[in-house]
């Protein structure tokens, strides 16, 4: 099976970047579109092929570890979404998505962030479509947002754990 996903890292010092791709390309990354448009930051844009979505992001989080050990994960994608994305994803309009989310707004996904963009949790919203039956989601999918989910959300408790113990006691 096919996965695709990006991970976005933030490097910790310049790098020479033809030297970075050569190091991706040995640590097995050269199933990734790499972009390196905005100084300090390394966007990885992956087509992996695995038995399953956890083993596929797992891979890569350690194939790029192994070629740039110093660099903190960002984000792993797909995981937070407009209703635009989700409505791209499912295949409607985004005018279509809003009214479903306000036509059940108490069984909706609660965003995980709202303002004049909300932002929620693609593997949530996705499992309550495909509870509702109405739409065709491919279980890929759902397993690929859930593990990505697990990758940003662990990854933001490592940080917080890591802040929390430089503060004296």
């Amino acid at each position: 099976m096919e996965y695709e996903f990006t991970l976005k890292y933030q490097l910790v010092e310049d790098e020479d970047i033809d030297a970075l791709l050569e190091r991706l390309a040995e640590a097995g990354c050269d199933d990734a579109l790499v972009g390196i448009g905005q100084p300090g930051r390394l966007s990885l844009e992956f087509v992996r092929e695995s038995a399953g979505a956890h083993e596929a992001i797992e891979s890569a989080l350690r194939d790029v570890r192994t070629a740039v050990p110093g660099a903190r994960l960002i984000e792993a994608t797909p995981d937070l979404v407009g209703l635009t994305d989700v409505a791209e994803i499912v295949g409607v309009s985004r005018q279509n998505m809003r009214k479903l989310m306000l036509a059940h707004i108490h069984s909706f996904p609660a965003p995980i962030h709202e303002g004049s963009t909300s932002l929620w949790h693609l593997a949530d919203v996705l499992a309550w479509l495909l509870a509702r039956g109405s739409y065709t989601i491919g279980q890929e999918m759902l397993d690929l947002a859930r593990v990505a989910m697990a990758v940003n959300v662990s990854s933001a408790h490592a940080r917080l754990v890591k802040g929390a113990t430089g503060f004296a006691h």
